[in-house]
């Protein structure tokens, strides 16, 4: 009997949830009819240029069963939440637009914000604790030393975003962010969601890969990625999913969003490169998922492609979607990196840099990690290069 009302609350309180605003609206009407004449979209759904690539036979490791993914996602040993709050820096985000020079801050996870072309752009915004309409099945956001608001955000121009992931689309932050009148330029079908969440129809701006927008001195233009979408059991790749090339003040800066390591890297490096920063996802790879996440190695290579002069990771340091120790992707990353000559920007939450001014290159994250040895480092820290481009 206990089984049977265990699965009752377990059914009641999915069917609630899919009836939640949260998940967002189905492809209908003119959005369908715009994404049918995508030559990306075939049979109700967006496909990737490259197909599902296979895993390089240099790659370490061999792909999980789902009984194992899900038996290690639960028992397994790894640290994978820090066990103290996460160290922030409280920029003077307000006066972020202030001056000419092309500058960005890291605020967690895939949420950059950015001042390029006179134009301050917020990426991927995700500003809640929990990312999902059933909030106790909901990933919860690590514990950060000084939360960053929205409240603490200049005026935004431009809402940025790569695909509707609920990591990478919060529906709280998109009807806060609503609020405060900026652009939203997203891929084809995305704007359906904000659309039935108030954003008003002249601030959604989408587009398809290789097509581009002009605001104002900023120039967006969206750039192929090896990923899917969806929100809901059933619309997986209904809608679009994109990196980003801004190009303003002369300058260039290529966003991932979400993307396995394809050859559509070099395409876009040789179509826009070389770029001033790559910002770059590492973290919350696996290799039962290499098709979609990178892992650290590929994403120093993806750079490479891209002909970047510097990198900074993303997707990493706010939740706990893997199956690796929190701080790996950067540790990882910083070896690859130094191996390459590959030139890091590692700043901390929340931490403001120019482009042209000293890169932050702080290993940051290692006060936060457990296992220490004599010298007061971390057992596993490994070389991160210092080098200032």
């Amino acid at each position: 009997m206990i089984y049977a009302l265990v699965a009752l609350l377990v059914a009641g309180v999915a069917v609630s949830a899919c009836s939640s605003t949260e998940f967002g609206a189905k492809l209908r009407g003119a959005a369908l009819e715009k994404a049918e004449r995508s030559p990306h979209f075939k049979d109700g759904k967006f496909r990737n240029i490259m197909g599902i690539p296979t895993p390089p036979p240099s790659e370490p490791g061999e792909r999980m069963s789902m009984t194992a993914t899900l038996w290690e996602f639960f028992f397994g040993g790894k640290s994978r939440r820090p066990k103290t709050p996460l160290t922030t820096v409280q920029s003077d985000l307000k006066s972020f637009a202030d001056g000419q020079q092309t500058r960005v801050a890291w605020l967690g996870h895939s949420t950059m914000l950015m001042r390029i072309g006179g134009k301050t752009v917020l990426t991927d915004p995700v500003f809640s604790d929990a990312i999902f309409p059933i909030r106790l099945m909901a990933p919860k956001a690590f514990a950060y030393s000084q939360p960053i608001q929205l409240a603490d955000l200049p005026n935004i121009d431009v809402v940025l975003i790569s695909h509707d992931h609920y990591d990478h689309l919060d529906f709280a932050s998109i009807r806060a962010l609503s609020a405060m009148n900026p652009l939203f330029v997203t891929p084809l079908g995305v704007g359906s969601h904000l659309r039935k969440w108030g954003v008003p129809e002249d601030r959604i701006i989408e587009r398809d890969w290789w097509q581009d927008t002009a605001i104002g001195g900023l120039r967006l233009t969206a750039t192929p990625a090896q990923h899917f979408s969806g929100r809901g059991l059933r619309d997986r790749s209904t809608t679009l999913w994109a990196s980003w090339v801004m190009e303003g003040n002369g300058e260039r800066l290529f966003f991932s969003g979400d993307s396995g390591y394809f050859a559509g890297f070099k395409e876009i490096g040789e179509r826009f490169g070389p770029f001033d920063l790559t910002i770059l996802e590492s973290g919350a790879y696996n290799q039962s998922w290499i098709d979609v996440h990178m892992l650290p190695e590929q994403t120093v290579q993806a750079h490479l492609d891209l002909g970047g002069k510097v990198l900074q990771p993303i997707h990493w340091g706010k939740f706990d979607l893997a199956l690796h120790d929190w701080a790996e992707p950067v540790e990882r990353l910083s070896v690859a990196a130094d191996e390459n000559g590959v030139h890091l920007a590692t700043p901390a939450i929340g931490q403001a840099y120019a482009l042209h001014d000293a890169l932050p290159q702080t290993a940051w994250w290692r006060a936060h990690m457990e296992t220490q040895t004599a010298d007061g480092l971390p057992a596993t820290s490994l070389p991160i290069t210092e080098n200032a481009p």
